[in-house]
């Protein structure tokens, strides 16, 4: 016999390796129509029975605790059919179709009449946990479409005298069951659907006022039944309970009454997947940045996309949770790039309502940066569960928010927005988290004790406890994976010091929590394991937005051509460039009239730069010409020349900038040096490409150096000069060396012969003596 614990082993291996993906909550086997993406819209559009159709997604807790009461309203209603039928559609599964009927919240119940033509149509049917009050929800809503009344479906009016009395000249069946009841009573109407796929029978309902002028049925209570036969006589149906099922059973009893041949709607024919679920091992110490991801993922795709317009309190709802993973999110680059594009989209969105359409171009990279991306699907590692249905998305949404709580404690002050990553995260749940049932209990939760929080690190233990609180309620639930209880946490293996026992009660240490809280979320806690490289995600992206990749290379060359150009003069620029539109604007006609005072102002311009380099020893007959790109070959340019033929058009400037800095001085303000603003203005690319055509080949042009001395913004000029002249870092090391030696040993002869001189000198003189 095989050992227990060998046999649980093996039990447990059959239960996450046989299990089938995608199956959903339910098996084809169930009384309800099984729909997916391509079949609902076919099945449940102009169809000629009613349909009641429950979207959920099979990870929500409140939709896995709904399950068993559908399957058995399924069960309690399928002798319906083909007047009503139920289905079900994972909206985990396909979410854009579930978009499509407007589904906002999970689980949905959604009654479509017969002959509907609209998607978003139908009527919303709550989602009670009480069987009995959803087939009444079924009843109502049929009978509130006479309109189009399905053809298979049964009258569920009361039955009038002349009806009745005339009913077997009408009809070919040998049975009629008259049940007399209250006006309130759903008695009648169930037993007519019940018995809609028996033949040779029929049932109809009879209300109080009709019954007075039937005396000789002799009604005396409510409720109370009669047969009618078509040769015999009336006789009262004796039953132990005046109920449905009671009912139902004597008349299924009848002689002669059998079980028809409906042509019913089938089970849908989407195959099931069997293959085994791929277990990704996981370490429970560990956080695992492709839950994280693939949250992000669920979260903007999946659950904002139920919303084609956003406005109002979702709107506000959107920014905050946008701007809080913007800033605290510890992401891969190019996901933090993605997350700062949508945060600066959103954030200068003036309008009060964005549609979603356009929130997903921002996301999918359409219009941003080219480096930006977010996985496109999800990958579960802890949050893993056993069956499809099992964690999941929740998991991962109650670790994102761990992670931005710590976050923020940790690179925040204490004393700064408490509420700033719990506010997001309450604005989310509120208005856009699928299970609403876990949105209204959440919200409870935050009612009672968020406004408490008065520092970050609160918020931290607050979000903890809460989760603990939620384990606590939902422990033993049919939501819960039973590899994964729901415990409370952290356990002692994990945190030996988070808690401990006083006089037999069980007492957490909040520091100790804390602190292990902030090492478990904290960034050097989180691993990629089993996140798919940024690079693949990039080209995925680049593919799914029909972009090539020589667009793409073609477009990043042109950005860091650009960035090079105005990497020193981008900002004055403009500035620049604003007042002197400005300046044309008023000047108009006099532009003519005072180009040669401004020509003049130029070449005073010139003199003085002049004047400022020879200070430094500098003579400015020499220009060098490039970027910081190193190029081979320099040529040299005389200045003269230059500024003749390049500066021309700069003449304007230098004189508008004149202007400026009188106008400034007159309203008492600091103006722009116009050596600085000459050379700020001057066009990098434009002189290179001249030169260029000139066939000169010079790349190195030196601009004005702008130091901060740390109290006042003071400005060194120097003048173009050469540096280099094609050489390499080492030709210019040997360079010097050798100019160093050469001029040591010129000053080795020159002190040899000076000393030799003196000597000559010295001997001359004792001769002499």
């Amino acid at each position: 016999m095989m050992p227990p614990l060998l046999l649980m082993r093996v039990l447990w291996v059959l239960l996450v390796l046989g299990s089938p993906a995608g199956a959903g909550l339910y098996s084809p086997d169930e009384p309800f129509v099984i729909l997916d993406a391509a079949s609902a819209p076919v099945t449940l559009m102009n169809s000629s029975s009613a349909w009641l159709t429950e979207f959920y997604a099979s990870w929500c807790g409140h939709c896995i605790e709904f399950s068993s009461t559908w399957k058995q309203l399924a069960r309690e209603t399928q002798d319906w059919r083909p007047c009503i039928y139920l289905a079900a559609l994972d909206c985990a599964d396909y979410p854009t179709m579930c978009n499509q009927f407007n589904v906002r919240g999970y689980p949905t119940l959604k009654f479509t009449k017969a002959f509907s033509e609209n998607l978003s149509g139908g009527t919303h049917i709550t989602a009670a946990r009480v069987v009995q009050k959803l087939r009444r929800q079924i009843i109502d809503n049929l009978e509130q479409h006479k309109e189009s009344w399905p053809p298979a479906c049964p009258p569920l009016e009361p039955a009038s005298l002349t009806e009745i009395e005339g009913f077997f000249d009408n009809n070919n069946v040998d049975y009629l069951v008259l049940i007399f009841e209250d006006g309130e009573s759903y008695l009648g109407r169930e037993v007519t659907l019940d018995m809609l796929q028996f033949e040779n029978i029929a049932v109809r309902r009879v209300l109080p006022g009709e019954s007075l002028q039937m005396p000789h049925f002799g009604v005396k209570s409510f409720p109370s039944a009669y047969l009618i036969q078509k040769t015999g006589p009336i006789t009262r149906i004796r039953v132990r309970n005046e109920d449905r099922t009671s009912y139902r059973k004597y008349i299924r009893s009848l002689r002669g009454v059998r079980q028809g041949t409906f042509q019913l709607h089938g089970q849908s024919q989407t195959p099931i997947d069997n293959q085994p679920i791929i277990w990704r091992e996981a370490d429970s110490s560990k956080v695992y940045m492709a839950d994280l991801e693939s949250a992000l993922h669920y979260l903007f795709r999946v659950e904002i996309a139920k919303f084609p317009d956003l406005e109002g309190d979702k709107l506000i709802a959107l920014k905050t949770l946008v701007s809080v993973l913007a800033e605290y999110f510890p992401g891969r680059p190019h996901v933090m790039n993605l997350l700062q594009a949508l945060n600066s989209w959103l954030q200068n969105v003036a309008e009060p309502r964005i549609s979603y359409s356009d929130f997903e171009n921002v996301l999918n990279n359409k219009k941003s940066s080219l480096k930006a991306v977010l996985v496109a699907n999800t990958t579960w590692v802890w949050c893993q569960g056993t069956r499809p249905h099992f964690r999941g998305f929740p998991c991962a949404l109650w670790t994102l928010f761990h992670v931005l709580t710590v976050q923020s404690a940790v690179n925040q002050p204490q004393d700064a927005d408490a509420l700033e990553v719990l506010g997001a995260m309450r604005g989310y749940v509120k208005n856009f988290f699928g299970c609403r049932e876990c949105a209204a209990h959440f919200e409870s939760m935050a009612s009672k004790s968020i406004g408490k929080v008065s520092s970050r690190d609160e918020a931290v233990v607050w979000l903890w406890s809460r989760h603990n609180e939620v384990n606590t309620r939902l422990a033993g639930a049919r939501s819960e994976d039973p590899k994964f209880p729901k415990l409370q946490w952290p356990t002692p293996d994990l945190c030996p010091l988070c808690q401990k026992e006083l006089a037999g009660e069980h007492i957490w240490e909040k520091n100790e929590v804390l602190h292990y809280l902030k090492a478990h979320y904290g960034q050097a806690n989180i691993v990629m394991n089993y996140t798919e490289p940024e690079e693949e995600l990039l080209e995925r992206q680049r593919m799914k937005n029909g972009e090539s990749q020589d667009t793409y290379l073609a477009t990043e060359k042109q950005e860091v051509r650009e960035d090079r150009i105005t990497l020193e003069s981008r900002g004055k620029r403009n500035v620049l460039e604003e007042e002197e539109a400005e300046e044309e604007e008023e000047e108009g006609e006099e532009e003519d009239e005072e180009e040669e005072e401004e020509q003049h102002v130029a070449t005073q311009h010139l003199v003085t730069d002049s004047h400022l380099v020879e200070k430094h020893n500098q003579k400015p007959t020499i220009i060098q010409v490039g970027s910081k790109s190193k190029v081979e070959g320099t040529d040299i340019v005389d200045l003269d020349s230059f500024v003749a033929e390049n500066y021309k058009r700069k003449a304007l400037s230098v004189a508008s900038a004149a202007k400026r800095k009188r106008r400034a001085s007159e309203r008492g303000l600091q103006a722009q040096p116009l050596e600085e603003e000459l050379l700020s203005d001057f066009d990098y690319s434009a002189v290179r490409e001249r030169l260029r055509r000139r066939g000169i080949d010079s790349k190195y042009l030196i601009g004005v150096l702008v130091e901060d001395d740390g109290s006042r913004s003071t400005s060194r000029r120097r003048w173009f000069r050469m540096i280099e002249l094609g050489f390499s870092r080492l030709d210019l090391s040997l360079c010097i060396v050798l100019y160093f030696l050469s001029s040591m040993c010129l000053l080795a002869m020159y002190l040899y012969f000076h000393m030799k001189t003196r000597c000559r000198k010295q001997r001359a003189s004792f001769s002499s003596a």
